[in-house]
């Protein structure tokens, strides 16, 4: 049995696998508000209370660079270390693994329904692939292909500097700068990234927020609130914010696909694409995407999907446990 965990700055997810021909099996799963609690153990602690299990490794998934099998957790106050994991529940394999790098072990469990195509492209299946996720922030990773097989490695590309593209991206930016000194992806291609342009479009007169938004961004996520008013058309000020995110979002995928030559294709995983995936085929992204001067040519051909599975990295995070528990010294696996 193989426990899963998925650490993200608003929710972490934990889960039972059990491994059957290389896939992963769900056996149980739970979902935990990661601000609630002090720490990655105290909540693994109450999970395997409710859910007692003879545990053969576990396999952690979080945001952040891992180093020695330790990760300060970008967006959360916890620190994570194999070693205290193992002290605290007594599994002598512990693997704790960026969370993008879950979700890049998480496509080989998945099947075909479980993508929406945005671009076709001409797959190579020996051509290495990548991963960028938003959410809470920004994640990316790539999977290189050594000849016989593709494999993960994860990235902090969400924290390189955003590169505008367009006069009003480039007022976006300068906004941003004023607020943070340096402006990575993340400020923008994220949930609050998405709520900061709403703020930039508004202090600079290009729209007004009426009070029923006002009213649902104060009682609910702000980000969330913005994309349904924009998805709806209730919200021409909302329609300009989502439509700047995803040009935003596009061209950063397009920058990564270059960056890791991912002619076997890009993924997009997170919270945020499959819930505007209206949005997202409307081919304002695509063109953002291929807008790369003589490297169009390259990037038409690189097929381009979101991942609709949310528990992707879930899956990616017990297959990468299994898969690595034999190579590893015990207890600082990373």
């Amino acid at each position: 049995m193989i426990l899963a965990g998925d650490i993200g700055g608003t929710n972490t997810r934990l889960a039972l696998f059990e491994m059957k021909d290389g896939q992963p099996r769900g056996v149980t799963e739970e979902i935990y508000p990661s601000h609630d609690y002090g720490g990655l153990e105290e909540i693994i602690e109450k999970f395997l209370r409710s859910h007692p299990a003879k545990l053969d490794s576990a396999g952690i998934g979080i945001a952040g660079p891992i180093r020695d099998g330790r990760c300060v957790a970008t967006n959360l106050p916890w620190v994570v270390d194999c070693r205290t994991v193992v002290a605290r529940i007594g599994v002598a394999d512990v693997v704790l693994l960026n969370d993008l790098e879950s979700n890049a072990y998480g496509i080989a469990t998945l099947s075909p329904s479980d993508f929406l195509v945005l671009q076709g492209g001409a797959a190579n299946p020996a051509g290495n692939a990548a991963v960028i996720s938003a959410g809470t922030g920004l994640g990316e990773a790539g999977l290189y292909w050594d000849g016989a097989q593709l494999h993960p490695f994860p990235s902090e590309g969400g924290h390189s500097s955003f590169a505008p593209e367009g006069d009003l991206a480039f007022e976006l930016l300068q906004y941003l700068a004023k607020r943070y000194g340096h402006v990575s992806c993340e400020r923008v291609i994220s949930g609050p990234g998405l709520h900061s342009i709403f703020e930039f479009l508004c202090d600079t007169g290009r729209g007004h927020a009426p009070d029923w938004l006002i009213e649902e961004m104060r009682n609910g996520d702000p980000s969330a609130a913005i994309s349904r008013a924009a998805l709806d058309n209730r919200s021409d000020l909302c329609t300009q914010t989502l439509d700047l995110f995803v040009r935003a979002y596009g061209a950063e995928a397009g920058n990564l696909a270059l960056k890791v030559l991912a002619t076997g294709g890009v993924y997009l995983g997170g919270g945020i694409a499959p819930k505007i995936r209206k949005k997202l085929q409307d081919g304002a992204f695509i063109e953002a995407f291929l807008e790369k001067g003589r490297m169009r040519s390259l990037l038409v051909t690189i097929p381009v999907r979101i991942v609709l599975n949310e528990n992707t990295a879930l899956r990616g995070a017990a297959r990468g446990a299994w898969l690595r528990t034999a190579a590893a010294p015990k207890a600082t696996r990373a």
